[in-house]
């Protein structure tokens, strides 16, 4: 079985073939030449030589040896899950390139270790949200269920408990569907498809939603908008992305009110203009209202789970765009949302 040779057994047997072809060459020289100085240099220059071969070697050996350890110290650092790694940096030597390649991985490695977290952390604010979210409901369910089971109602009684029933399933059967909806764009499952379209018949398919709403509240709906302006979106989610402004707006509008929508095309965006005559929103509120399940407190006798704006900012992004708001208490408020021109890769 062939064995393997040891670092310092190769070190040997180089120096001593060394040492011997430069003797056997020098004691060839001396019988040629019958020269004594030869000869002497015969003993001193290959001494001198493998001197410094051997000093040389060992310098090597001790840098290698520094290296080592400290490429070791590192990746005993990374692996044990160490926050603060040091990496040696300053100097333009290999060692200090490797340590460069080497805290590239490390931030590689920390960036998705954070990403993991925060996924995580999503995950288990979003349970937590589904629970409080499904409990008030389904706790409804449970009280109007055991009391048609359990008292003697009149049927215009039963009927009452009934609707209230099905007012609290068809809760559940939304918060479901949202649900369903939030998860895949969050996840990726669903790709949005973008490709130029007119953006007024996509606000023609949002404003279908809130048609019979708007009319039972007898509120003015007027819509200014060129029917020529193509815009690159995907019609389908972007008709959902505004919808939902549009059902927030005529949800906290009152009877009577107004609900305008208005569409510039700019030199870099098309901007959506949704102004309505509602109830307005605090300036301190404008970033919260788009966080998933978020209601304020003066709105909480008003239907809702707090999800429709939450869908219409990751919408709008994905394509590329972005919401802005301005409102004012008791006049109203105006969301704009501005879709890119050109389609973003």
């Amino acid at each position: 079985m062939k064995k393997n040779l040891s670092t310092r057994g190769i070190y040997i047997g180089v120096g001593a073939a060394f040492l011997v072809l430069m003797v056997c060459f020098y004691i060839i020289l001396f019988y040629n030449t019958k020269n004594r100085i030869i000869l002497g240099s015969a003993i001193i220059f290959p001494l001198l030589v493998l001197l410094l071969g051997i000093t040389l070697i060992s310098l090597i050996k001790g840098k290698l040896t520094a290296f080592s350890d400290s490429l070791n110290a590192c990746i005993d650092d990374i692996v044990s899950g160490k926050e603060d790694v040091t990496f040696e940096l300053e100097s333009e030597t290999l060692i200090g390139k490797f340590n460069h390649k080497l805290q590239r991985l490390y931030e590689i490695m920390q960036n998705g270790k954070r990403q993991v977290q925060e996924e995580k952390q999503s995950i288990q604010e979003m349970i937590s949200d589904i629970s409080h979210q499904v409990k008030t409901p389904m706790a409804n369910l449970k009280m109007y269920n055991s009391t048609l089971l359990e008292r003697q109602l009149t049927p215009e009684k039963a009927q009452e408990f009934h609707e209230r029933m099905k007012s609290q399933i068809d809760k559940l059967d939304f918060l479901m569907q949202a649900m369903v909806k939030m998860s895949r764009l969050e996840t990726g499952v669903i790709t949005l498809t973008i490709s130029p379209a007119p953006i007024y018949d996509t606000i023609g398919l949002a404003l279908s939603g809130i048609e019979r709403t708007a009319d039972r509240k007898k509120m003015e709906v007027t819509v200014d908008c060129n029917p020529a302006i193509i815009v690159p979106h995907d019609k389908k989610w972007t008709a959902e992305a505004l919808f939902n402004i549009l059902d927030n707006a005529v949800k906290y509008t009152p009877s009577g009110g107004r609900l305008s929508v208005m569409v510039e095309r700019w030199e870099m965006a098309t901007k959506i203009d949704i102004t309505d005559t509602g109830r307005g929103i605090h300036e301190q509120h404008y970033a919260q209202i788009f966080k998933r399940f978020y209601r304020e407190d003066e709105v909480h006798e008003f239907s809702g789970i707090g999800v429709g704006l939450y869908l219409c900012r990751e919408i709008i992004s994905k394509q590329g765009g972005y919401i802005h708001v301005k409102s004012e208490i008791g006049k109203g408020s105006t969301f704009s949302v501005f879709l890119p021109n050109e389609r973003q890769l």
